[in-house]
């Protein structure tokens, strides 16, 4: 089954990086397109990153806490 990496998007001009705050999803869960997979702090804002597929989250590549960053890969998503 296709893979697909979910990546850090740039959610504001200038940014290099954010910290992911909360997984909302946890491996072998079920996602939707577009439901909130994370909560990322950029520039002292929280920001919501959306699943950009259906399927199942298989793996977390940036735990809570830890910074990554744009463009990184931080889970993958196993489509159906």
């Amino acid at each position: 089954m296709p893979v697909i990496e979910v990546k850090l998007p740039q959610l504001g001009m200038g940014m290099q990086d954010g910290e992911i705050i909360n997984w909302c999803k946890k491996v072998g869960d079920k996602v939707s397109k577009g439901e909130t997979l994370v909560e990322v702090e950029a520039a002292k804002a929280l920001v919501e990153v959306p699943s950009p597929v259906d399927g199942e989250l298989t793996e977390i590549l940036v735990e809570e806490g830890e910074t990554a960053e744009v463009r990184t890969a931080i889970a993958i998503i196993e489509t159906h």
